[in-house]
């Protein structure tokens, strides 16, 4: 991975030499060689493992980005509502769509043949760049001129977990990293008082659940760490009566002894992960209540998120956390909120949920101006996928639609101001600049100083990556 060379490396090497040697060597001269050769290795990993495996590593070349926030939008927003103006779309409503746009083409529920369905709500140009949006984004037409609007986004998954965990791993299939597993295993985090990685959830969970911020393959230590929105952050971080500080060290010591002793008898890598999530729980009874207190921000500064009540769980609090996360060192934040799935009252239901999430999302982004931190933080808004032209639900509903849907980005080195891609005067192709999921990632991470060819973990075999086998980037959107 063209870094300095990680822990879990260190361990996956000497448990190889350790299994043949210990497997395949044959009398006593096999367990000679067997025992010192574990001994030599094992002394290194535990050399290995008293370094911090999180510690900031270096990029392959010079990074834009220093951190993520990604503010994932599950349920699949409707590009038609929000991004993407569809005038032909108005004037054919209720028409059968032309036969030939729909060869070969697949509904995830409705038929295809279902009459065409007009945008719900009217569209405008927006800042100096004149970019098309939503009356319902108010606030993100504040910022049209910080951000890069990416209208043609496509993804193959046409179900919600599938996709998900696609947008968030790369692919379909459980198991995989995700997005901040991987900018976490390549380069580390500066915080040492907070976890790389922080996940942040309003609304309802993830049809994806875990396998979109999980660490996969890869270590645990590089998975995302679920923060709750009320009571401690993390479950059991508060000492139970009778347990004072001296005593909560002194029990952390004599566990870690252990872990240590089985980490140079086994050299199993979760051991060594299990050892830093303990030391990182015992900082966290520190630092996570004082970041969870939003009882030192302006009142200025909780309106403009839209924030009522410091204490109750919601989007713009979430939001304004994580501004608070990547202050304090943070190197990846990922916000979920999961209500966008529109089959049926969609002209309610976006309005409530623009409602609940385009004034924090677009505060989020002038607070990181504000603060000189946009310009190295790469913030990330959008879903698995679009919606489809057609009508389900009577007359106002919209099903699943994968061949092209809207996603914005700003700072950190991205094109501000800017519309990339145009789809077909109905939303249902792209028309112009392809974006897949694999394009996508390859961008982010070439932002973050990271060559997605290059940043590559050996599993069951072979050399997995982010992008797997796919992916280019997308000089388009880039400064």
């Amino acid at each position: 991975m063209n870094i300095e060379r990680p822990i879990h490396e260190a361990l996956a090497t000497t448990l190889r030499r350790r299994w043949f040697l210990g497997q395949c060597g044959v009398g006593l001269a096999g367990i000679a060689a067997n025992t010192l050769g574990a001994h030599a290795g094992l002394n290194s990993l535990v050399a290995a493992e008293s370094a911090n495996p999180l510690a900031a590593r270096t990029p392959h070349f010079p990074a834009q980005a220093k951190r993520v926030i990604y503010m994932f939008n599950a349920g699949a927003p409707s590009h038609l509502e929000l991004f993407d103006h569809k005038p032909e779309l108005t004037k054919r409503d209720g028409q059968l769509p032309p036969a030939e746009l729909l060869k070969g083409y697949r509904a995830a529920f409705i038929n295809p043949n279902s009459a065409l369905l007009g945008p719900k709500y009217k569209f405008a140009q927006h800042g100096e760049c004149g970019m098309e949006l939503s009356e319902v984004l108010p606030h993100t037409a504040q910022i049209a001129d910080d951000i890069c609007l990416i209208r043609t986004m496509q993804t193959e998954a046409v179900n919600h977990a599938p996709a998900q965990i696609m947008m968030n791993s790369g692919s379909q299939q459980f198991g995989r990293p995700s997005f901040g597993a991987w900018t976490l295993y390549g380069l580390g985090c500066p915080a040492e008082e907070l976890p790389g990685f922080v996940v942040l959830t309003s609304a309802k969970g993830t049809s994806g659940g875990a396998s979109n911020y999980g660490g996969g393959f890869l270590p645990t230590l590089y998975g995302g760490v679920p923060f709750r929105s009320a009571g401690d952050p993390i479950l059991y971080l508060s000492n139970p009566s009778g347990v004072d500080a001296q005593a909560q060290r002194a029990s952390l010591d004599a566990l870690n002894q252990l872990n240590r002793q089985a980490l140079e008898s086994a050299g199993d890598p979760e051991t060594a992960a299990r050892i830093q999530s303990y030391e990182m729980a015992y900082r966290l009874q520190t630092s996570a209540p004082e970041l969870m207190d939003l009882g030192s921000e302006s009142k200025e500064t909780l309106e403009s998120y839209g924030v009522k009540d410091p204490n109750e769980a919601s989007y713009s609090r979430n939001c304004l956390l994580a501004r608070r996360l990547v202050e304090r060192g943070v190197r990846f934040v990922q916000l979920f909120h999961e209500a966008w799935d529109q089959h049926g009252n969609l002209t309610a239901d976006v309005k409530k949920n623009t409602d609940a999430t385009d004034k924090p999302s677009a505060a989020l982004v002038k607070d990181l101006k504000q603060r000189g931190l946009l310009k190295d933080t790469l913030v990330i808004w959008g879903g698995e996928f679009g919606r489809t032209p057609m009508v389900q639900g009577g007359n106002d509903g919209r099903d699943h639609h994968n061949r092209c849907f809207s996603v914005w980005l700003a700072g950190g080195g991205i094109k501000a101001g800017h519309t990339y891609g145009e789809t077909d005067d109905l939303g249902f192709n792209v028309a112009d600049n392809p974006v897949h999921v694999h394009d996508l990632h390859a961008t982010l991470l070439q932002q973050l100083g990271l060559d997605h060819t290059r940043l590559t973990y050996r599993y069951q075999g072979r050399d997995f990556r982010l992008t797997d086998v796919h992916g280019k980037v997308v000089e388009g959107v880039l400064s």
